[in-house]
């Protein structure tokens, strides 16, 4: 049975560790290890986590299949982006699966998930973004209605990417 749960600054550990799991096991192999493991010390250490848990505007929702954590989402709420300037948003910033679990609806509900909490906030718009070459991600996210209106620089170590950023009106 798959239950959702709001993270607190205590999930600081689980939500270090799902990351550098599920982070790697999306994009180890289009990577190289030294990239790998600069971006996953730099950007999922327990300190860095409990930072993020910290913001006000942050919001961590926690998916546990049986009492086993198997994904996770992460949403920034703040209006007037930069990417969407005069809009009221809600970014979603990940939304991370364990390979184990993907296809049991667990990305569907996160996203569910995340966009109630946009329309509980009386956001106009939710974005993202997603890197140009995770087709299946990319994917995903148009089923759900979102569409591309931009590019930005997502450096994974050393390496710069880019990320299509998307889009979606409520």
């Amino acid at each position: 049975m798959l239950q959702v749960k709001i993270a607190t600054i205590s999930d600081a550990n689980v939500i270090s560790e799902i990351s550098k799991q599920t982070f790697y096991e999306a994009f180890h192999l289009q990577n190289t290890k030294a990239d790998m493991d600069l971006f996953l010390a730099s950007n999922f250490s327990v300190a860095n986590t409990e930072q993020e848990l910290a913001k006000p505007n942050n919001t961590f929702y926690l998916v546990f299949d049986n009492h086993t954590l198997c994904a996770y989402a992460k949403v920034v709420a703040i209006d007037n982006s930069t990417e969407l300037p005069s809009i009221k948003t809600l970014r979603i910033s990940r939304i991370y699966v364990l390979n184990a679990f993907i296809g049991k609806g667990i990305g569907k509900l996160l996203m569910q998930t995340c966009l109630q909490k946009a329309q509980s906030l009386k956001k106009t718009h939710v974005w993202l973004g997603v890197w140009e070459q995770n087709t299946s991600a990319i994917a995903f996210y148009k089923r759900f209605g979102f569409e591309q209106f931009g590019t930005e620089t997502f450096i994974l170590g050393t390496d710069p990417q880019t990320d299509l950023l998307m889009q979606k009106a409520l």
